[in-house]
């Protein structure tokens, strides 16, 4: 579990440093070059933070994207700020759909892998699968619609 989480650990800052490089020229070109250092120190550190607290609780970090861009557009001037919301939203979605896929698998959340069903509301269902499947007890007969699927590609 620690390897996981150490693989994780080091996705979320290679993402938090490709979306530090996409945006670190945009930075407000009008300012002094020690207070342009000081904005891009403070740009990475907020990339670096949001990452972190994305890794560390994917399923409570509510619009991480909105969050980024909210803590960091002040050091931006207003004609790049579409191009920086734009970047920011990229990057976030990518990472997000990196945990995403390691809690589908079930490398994160303590090895336990999730079912791969949804709830009437749109949301993933929370529950555990049957060993050696991909749907809990409530969605099971899901799976027997796909099993001919399977074997008929298998074929």
């Amino acid at each position: 579990m620690e390897a996981n989480l150490a693989q994780l650990q080091s996705c979320m800052y290679q993402y938090s440093r490709a979306i530090y490089r996409s945006i670190k020229d945009l930075i407000d070109p009008y300012v002094d070059h020690p207070t342009r250092l000081e904005y891009r120190r403070a740009v990475l550190c907020e990339c670096e933070e949001t990452m972190a607290r994305l890794a560390q609780d994917p399923q409570y970090f509510a619009r991480p994207d909105r969050t980024l861009f909210q803590d960091i557009r002040r050091y931006f001037p207003i004609t790049a700020q579409a191009q920086v919301a734009w970047a920011v939203k990229e990057g976030v979605n990518a990472a997000v759909g990196f945990i995403e896929a390691q809690l589908e698998a079930g490398l994160l959340d303590g090895g336990v892998s999730r079912c791969k069903a949804t709830t009437r509301k749109g949301k993933a269902c929370q529950r555990t699968p049957l060993p050696g499947r991909d749907y809990c007890p409530s969605h099971q007969h899901l799976e027997r619609t796909t099993l001919p699927a399977r074997a008929a590609a298998a074929a």
